[in-house]
């Protein structure tokens, strides 16, 4: 019997990872972060105290069985911590990536209580990779149930609803507007923190599960949620289409030749092969001398972004300091390892424009930190007669996002005071069978959290249509009110062969 580990027998240092050094890695956009090998991750792996009381699976948005893999990472049991990962998420070497386990599982870890947490994370990511290189794949025995799912979007949220609802024995149908899989995560993460060939090999194992994915497909102009729901026959509809409308500040200059979104940015580069015209047709006109307005992991991504493809200076200008910046810390470490240079608690008032129209520079105003605002964070107050200038040919908005307006616009669906979809407790909609998750309700948040929608609405589609649930149907409590029919659970809505002799 294995000797119980204590916090004393545990290795007490956490396993460092390996990083391109940052004078190589701006000039490509191979991966920073190189990833465990086999020893770093059995090492990582005992130091983790398998709890009996686990902290680490509430924190998780899609309740991975976070000891459950990693004690199969410690018994070399490699292909059954996949399977343990895959019950609950589709996609763990992207999540294993992109992920802020620090403010979630690994925020929880009791580990961390003494010493530095468990690194799951990076134990996912690995544990996602080798199952790439290794060709591995779950693949449950489907019953087809005849039902029709359609998913709108094909991003994280959508990705783990229609993975829910393939399993549960429905065609799934899921419909993208841009030419390639993945939403944000293809068109919002570049390539050295998030590779395409992941996203490529992670997506691909919805199509073993039988489900279509039809590209360049943007619902509400080709037809309409009514229609899917009516004319083109799907029993239920799930809308995942994030919110990709970027916002701006209204200050003089935004209309300026040169000022432009992150989300634009990041979709011409990563999407769109901006970075390789004139090989590709996308142009993007960079500027030498770029300041990006923003401190959150789009604003970091747009950054070293523009460092990459050659820009000269890249300035980051943020009206609070470091400590309430909503970028990961690792991000923000990585940016500074390569050369941005910050503005902390500076504010733009003006873009400054030529006599042709482009833009010249920026005028910006210093701020303090006054008393909490309702996000909690302190809230920055102007200094006056602090303004100063500084030159750039390029401004970049990352100051957050907008509900993508279309499905509004085109459907009939309740929207909130914001302009995202409004859902009950559910994710149901107004619309009878249609639900949403993921950006387009709470507004921008992480990827994790967008794939824990998908699945609450596959759950609660699967029970609108009165498809068996065995997480939600079957309990370890008594309950005196269910009622049965010849033995069967009459939620189940199911039915049993009888052979009379």
């Amino acid at each position: 019997m294995a000797k119980k580990k204590t916090i004393r027998t545990i290795p007490q240092e956490r396993t460092p990872i390996a990083h391109q050094d940052p004078g190589k890695r701006i000039k490509n956009f191979d991966e920073v972060a190189l990833g465990y090998g086999l020893e770093d991750a059995l090492n990582e792996s005992e130091r983790c105290l398998m709890c009996p009381e686990t902290q680490c699976i509430p924190g998780c948005p899609v309740s991975i069985d976070i000891p459950g893999f990693i004690a199969k990472i410690t018994a070399k049991d490699y292909r059954g911590a996949y399977d343990v990962l895959t019950q609950s998420n589709l996609l763990p070497a992207i999540c294993g990536r992109v992920c802020p386990q620090e403010d979630q599982c690994e925020g929880l870890c009791t580990v961390g209580d003494t010493l530095e947490p468990v690194a799951i994370g990076r134990l996912e990511r690995w544990i996602g990779d080798m199952a790439i290189s290794e060709g591995w794949s779950n693949i449950p025995y489907r019953e087809p149930n005849g039902f029709r799912i359609g998913i709108v979007g094909s991003g994280p949220a959508g990705i783990a609803c229609a993975a829910d609802m393939a399993k549960a024995g429905c065609d799934v149908t899921v419909f993208e507007a841009f030419h390639k899989p993945g939403g944000v995560l293809r068109y919002g993460i570049p390539e050295f923190r998030l590779p395409n060939a992941v996203i490529d090999a992670e997506i691909d194992a919805l199509s073993k599960l039988g489900v279509r994915i039809k590209c360049n497909t943007l619902v509400g102009r080709l037809f309409t949620l009514e229609q899917m729901r009516n004319e083109m026959g799907f029993d239920a509809v799930f809308v995942g289409t994030g919110a990709g409308y970027p916002s701006f500040m209204d200050i003089p200059g935004e209309s300026l030749n040169g000022v432009l979104s992150a989300n634009e940015l990041l979709t011409r580069c990563n999407l769109m092969h901006a970075g390789e015209f004139p090989d590709y047709d996308t142009p993007l006109h960079l500027g030498q001398r770029i300041a990006v307005i923003g401190s959150g992991n789009t604003a970091m991504d747009a950054m070293r972004v523009c460092l990459r493809l050659g820009a000269a200076n890249v300035h980051c200008v943020y009206r609070r300091t470091r400590n309430e910046s909503p970028a990961r810390v690792e991000e923000i470490d990585h940016a500074e390892e390569e050369g941005v240079e910050f503005h902390w608690l500076a504010a733009p008032v003006e873009i400054l424009g030529d006599d042709q129209n482009n833009v010249r520079g920026m005028r910006c105003i210093r701020m303090e930190l006054g008393e909490p605002d309702e996000s909690g964070r302190c809230r920055p107050v102007p200094v006056q007669g602090s303004e100063f200038e500084f030159e750039a040919d390029m401004i970049v908005y990352a100051i957050g996002t907008n509900a993508n307006p279309i499905i509004g616009q085109t459907s009939k669906l309740k929207l909130n005071k914001w302009g995202y979809l409004a859902t009950d407790d559910t994710l149901a909609t107004s619309m009878a069978g249609v639900y949403a998750g993921g950006d387009i309700v709470t507004g921008g948040a992480t990827v994790i959290l967008a794939m824990g929608a998908g699945r609450k609405a596959a759950s609660s589609m699967k029970k609108y249509l009165g498809i068996r649930d065995t997480d939600s149907l079957h309990s370890t409590e008594i309950d005196d009110t269910i009622t049965t029919l010849f033995g069967i659970d009459t939620r189940e809505k199911n039915f049993a062969r009888v052979r009379i002799a």
